[in-house]
């Protein structure tokens, strides 16, 4: 989840205006960037219990001794709540998992290589304050009122709205952990190709990256079930937007799908204002009871951006949202998945070619049926393993074509290693803790904490 908007308090008196911000997103091939973010959850090393922002082990000084590899505070309300440096940055999720915002970056190489230098410095502050972090899906362990809140305003607003909407609402917001790439387009028929494709592969992440098969300390009978918690998170602004297949789509119907979306807030004068449920269209023509006769800013806008859930999400870029968050080595092969799909032409094609008969129904199906069984999810004649193995083929190729060498003359492609295994042994991450959890671990989740530990 992102902050407080960098954008300028430009006022919105038109629509044209909303969807003119999406379009300026638009780049040249040349210049297409990948920008990688992952979550992960903190736990004090003495006890396995989840970090609270306050004291000696607290995810505040977790983020003041970052600092000293010159990170930037970003402060609110006298709360060190982010970090900034060269384009990246460092925030919180609700319940304090901890989350790399990396900056745009060229290749898969330079991505990683940040997530690298970035797991190091949190290691090497994390060790000197005896806490660790964790990359999966779902907590674990802890239960929801075992949880901490982080002191962010915009999440206050939030917590008290969730559970009008949901019941899995609040478990979204501080038990969960992602890793997502973030991809550029070039036009607007370039954003609709990648749109629907990214959209309809969505599952295939899910399924690969699959890692939260435990609640509360046992099976929870899901392989992702963060996946599943946002089928019952709020319906006004999670699922796979059907619309996006239908003819026509384009810039404008995904504005008029963000106006749809109700708000949370509204950041102005330092003060996060409550508007949950309230309609942004009001909020144009001036009618919010809260802020009588005000009218939204471009900052405004961009922030509402942020506060829709869907499997793939537009800003002025793509979001690819479908995973687990993970180990290391997956944190690479996650951006590396979708720049091999879609940024070479002739492997979004084959992608393409790979999704485009799907119907609506067998789309949906995907997506409801993969939280619990992952790879082995029916499809057609086969299943989503056939898929998945197909994809990362294309993937494979794209990167391949892409020729972006290391500095050793290695292509991308190797990232896609972990993946490839994972589909070859018909295993998600989530089955193979489950087989420990049965094995070795003796039905008892508190090794997972030491054994895939960062």
């Amino acid at each position: 989840m992102s902050g407080p908007s960098a954008e300028t308090r430009e006022p919105i008196t038109r629509r044209e205006q909303l969807v003119g911000y999406i379009a300026a997103g638009e780049k040249p091939e040349r210049d297409w960037r990948i920008g990688t973010e992952h979550e992960k959850f903190g736990f004090r090393l003495d006890n396995l219990r989840p970090l609270t922002w306050e004291g000696p082990q607290g995810i505040g000084a977790l983020l003041e001794g970052l600092t000293r590899f010159g990170w930037q505070r970003v402060v609110e309300k006298d709360k060190l709540v982010a970090l900034s440096r060269n384009g990246a940055s460092v925030t919180l999720e609700p319940a304090g998992q901890l989350e790399l915002s990396g900056a745009p970056l060229e290749n898969i190489h330079q991505t990683c290589s940040e997530v690298h230098t970035h797991l190091k410095e949190v290691k090497t502050v994390a060790d000197e304050l005896g806490v660790g972090f964790l990359g999966m899906g779902f907590q674990p362990k802890w239960r929801r009122e075992d949880m901490p809140w982080m002191p962010k305003g915009r999440y206050a607003i939030m917590r008290r709205y969730m559970p009008t909407r949901g019941d899995l609402g609040l478990d979204m917001m501080t038990r969960t952990c992602t890793v997502q790439v973030n991809l550029d387009f070039s036009d607007e028929a370039d954003m609709v190709r990648k749109f629907r494709t990214s959209l309809a592969l969505q599952p295939i992440a899910t399924a690969l990256f699959a890692d939260s098969p435990f609640t509360n300390g046992k099976p929870n009978g899901y392989l992702s079930y963060r996946s599943h918690i946002w089928t019952d998170t709020d319906p006004d602004r999670t699922g796979m937007l059907d619309f996006v297949f239908e003819d026509g789509f384009g810039y404008e119907r995904y504005v008029d799908y963000m106006l749809d979306v109700p708000m949370y807030f509204s950041y102005r004068d330092g003060i996060y204002h409550d508007l949950a449920g309230e309609s942004f269209r009001s909020f144009m023509r001036g009618e919010l009871r809260q802020l009588p006769g005000a009218t939204p800013t471009m900052t405004d806008w961009v922030d509402h951006m942020t506060t829709a859930f869907p499997e793939v999400r537009m800003k002025r870029f793509l979001e690819m949202r479908g995973a687990d968050g993970g180990p290391w080595n997956r944190l690479c092969a996650l951006p590396a998945l979708w720049v091999g799909l879609l940024y070479d032409r002739s492997a979004l094609d084959a992608a393409w070619d790979l999704v485009k008969d799907f119907t609506r129904e067998e789309r949906n199906a995907l997506r409801d049926g993969v939280p619990k069984h992952g790879l082995k999810l029916p499809f057609r004649n086969g299943s989503l393993r056939d898929i998945a193995a197909e994809a990362l083929k294309i993937s494979a190729q794209g990167l391949r074509n892409r020729a972006r060498m290391s500095v050793e003359g290695v292509d991308e492609s190797h990232f896609l290693d972990p993946l490839i295994e994972i589909v070859e042994a018909n295993e998600t991450p989530a089955e193979r803790k489950l087989a420990l959890y049965n094995g070795p671990w003796n039905h008892d989740v508190d090794p997972v904490f030491r054994e895939f530990l960062y």
